[in-house]
């Protein structure tokens, strides 16, 4: 197969082997496939004229024959808690989120997957303006080396939880955590790394089978079919019978325990009786909840459950053996709702 025609970002998405292939391609020795993935991942250069220990023939050739672009950063918001939010424009114009999340283990990156989000969860700005095309793995990984470039120590955690549905985009997200688990690169831990989804089956299975020991979070935000099919559509294609089986699945297959991620609306999912609903749905294998306190969207109608209603569902979670925390609130300050950011920097959308 030829990569005579690299768009930009694709190279931002090759494994070393692949652009040893590639230079090889363009009569150079394989050697510089693995040279570039270096200073790709490890200098992070912006172009190729920054590569001193190639010759400047070959800078110049690859420069016009497989040009790439990196993600910038175009506006940064800082919260007293540590939080930054960062807005980034990406090689077409585009515009991602991505936030770094101070903790006492070390702080995390929360990534986006793709531009918008198709999911329309009923509590969502990501999905506002619908989905306007998948992230690639090279822009994934720039998200991370900006985070690092901006952060005092290096981020030790990859949350695929920003911007999209990762497991809608399943095979660049799979790409982007071979390529940072890379030694020659980022060198993350799979251990070190989250993936989020609000439930696609199929996906979550095909995701167990690759053996990626990573830590798979399910947005689950109701113990019911009814409700849940209220607040996110896509328990109509794959309603409670099918998910908790195949979360279920994804612990015997991996070894990790699932994260099922409980975002808490003010009378709306926070009640006693849904707290036993949920402890019996998931009872009986290894799992964590963690109750989200709701961050206000402006465009959607809920509000926060009371403080004493959400310590009264964690506690009630807890009797059936479950463990159960209740996630710190960070970065309230800067519309730290995905896709908040995004949507502020951007035209209203047209009537």
């Amino acid at each position: 197969m030829s990569h005579s025609r690299v768009d930009f970002g694709d190279v931002l998405s090759m494994t070393g082997t692949e652009l040893s292939e590639l230079l090889h391609e363009e009569g150079a020795p394989r050697f510089r496939g693995r040279q570039l993935f270096e200073w790709l991942w490890v200098h992070q250069i912006q172009s190729y004229a920054e590569i001193s220990v190639w010759p400047i023939p070959l800078r110049r050739k690859m420069d016009q024959q497989h040009p790439f672009r990196r993600a910038h950063l175009i506006r940064q918001q800082a919260a007293p808690d540590g939080t930054k939010k960062l807005l980034l424009g990406l090689s077409d114009e585009q515009r991602v989120e991505t936030v770094v999340l101070p903790h006492r283990y070390g702080d995390s990156v929360c990534i986006s997957s793709q531009v918008g989000c198709a999911m329309g969860c009923k509590f969502c700005a990501s999905g506002l303006r619908g989905r306007v095309r998948q992230l690639t793995a090279g822009e994934m990984m720039d998200q991370v080396v900006v985070a690092n470039r901006l952060n005092a120590d290096r981020v030790r955690h990859i949350d695929l939880m920003g911007i999209g549905e990762p497991l809608d985009n399943l095979a660049a997200v799979l790409r982007f955590l071979q390529l940072a688990h890379d030694p020659a690169g980022l060198n993350f831990s799979y251990r070190h790394v989250t993936v989020s989804t609000s439930g696609l089956v199929p996906a979550i299975q095909r995701l167990a089978d690759s053996g990626l020991p990573v830590t798979l979070a399910v947005s689950l935000h109701a113990p019911t079919d009814a409700l849940r099919l209220s607040l996110m559509p896509v328990n109509r294609a794959y309603p409670l019978q099918q998910l908790i089986p195949m979360c279920r699945y994804y612990v015997t297959k991996t070894g990790r325990r699932v994260t099922f991620e409980y975002l808490l609306l003010s009378h709306v999912n926070d009640g006693e009786e849904q707290a036993h609903q949920l402890g019996r749905l998931i009872k009986g294998f290894p799992n964590h909840v963690n109750l989200i306190p709701w961050n206000p969207v402006a465009e959607h109608p809920f509000q926060p459950s009371p403080k004493e209603r959400v310590r009264r569902f964690q506690s009630i979670v807890q009797e059936y053996g479950i463990s159960c925390t209740i996630r710190r609130e960070l970065g309230q300050e800067i519309d730290a709702a995905c896709g908040q950011l995004r949507l502020r920097e951007e035209e209203p959308v047209s009537p």
